[in-house]
């Protein structure tokens, strides 16, 4: 499929918050309660319509866990936006966003979109991240925030829409240099007019009949 724009990002936190799942839920539209961890990098894309451009998005999965740290941030480096994302049930993982947000601004794009994601909305009731401590936290960081269940599929393609329009109003400003190669934006390849089009007809099986 072609598109206009293709967008490289990466989603990042701690282990266990739920990133696998949200890339298979947005990727496939599927779940996995036994989702194994993940080593290193998983990838995963996906085309979407913005606007009046078909977008895809090339999304890089990280490990969470400490030993898997230096192989992870070199995924840093050329992506265009994060999602970081904590679960709502576990406060360790939401006090541990200092830590990725600084590990990111420090080995990422200078430029780099970041949208926070508060996972496992269908745990509501084990809540322990307030949505207003989430939202005073994005605020004062300068990201947006949105609350996902990666099990029911709430708000998964919403998720990664929103990081995706902070990439594109950077790349409209001019805050994303297009021809800085490690930008993790890529303008996409021209598209054929319907008139250059090459149709092949399949051949029918059998005879022929006059």
């Amino acid at each position: 499929m072609s598109y206009f724009y293709l967008f490289k990002m990466i989603i990042i936190g701690d282990t266990g918050v739920g990133k696998s799942c949200l890339l298979l839920q947005f990727t496939d539209q599927k779940f996995r309660n036994d989702h194994d961890l993940t080593i290193g990098v998983e990838f995963g894309s996906r085309t979407i319509h913005l606007g009046e451009k078909d977008i895809k998005l090339q999304v890089w999965d990280t490990a969470g866990s400490e030993s898997f740290r230096s192989i992870t941030r070199s995924y840093y480096r050329g992506a265009a936006g994060a999602l970081l994302v904590y679960d709502i049930t576990r406060r360790d993982s939401f006090q541990h966003l200092d830590f990725w947000l600084r590990d990111t601004r420090e080995n990422g794009f200078s430029n780099m979109a970041i949208v926070l994601v508060g996972n496992k909305t269908d745990l509501d009731s084990k809540r322990a991240v307030s949505k207003q401590e989430a939202q005073k936290f994005a605020r004062e960081n300068g990201m947006s925030y949105i609350e996902t269940s990666a099990k029911d599929g709430n708000n998964i393609d919403s998720s990664f829409v929103e990081i995706a329009k902070a990439i594109l109003i950077k790349v409209q400003d001019g805050s994303i240099n297009l021809n800085n190669e490690n930008c993790g934006v890529r303008v996409g390849p021209p598209s054929v007019p319907a008139r250059n089009r090459i149709i092949v007809a399949k051949k029918k099986s059998g005879c022929c009949k006059s």
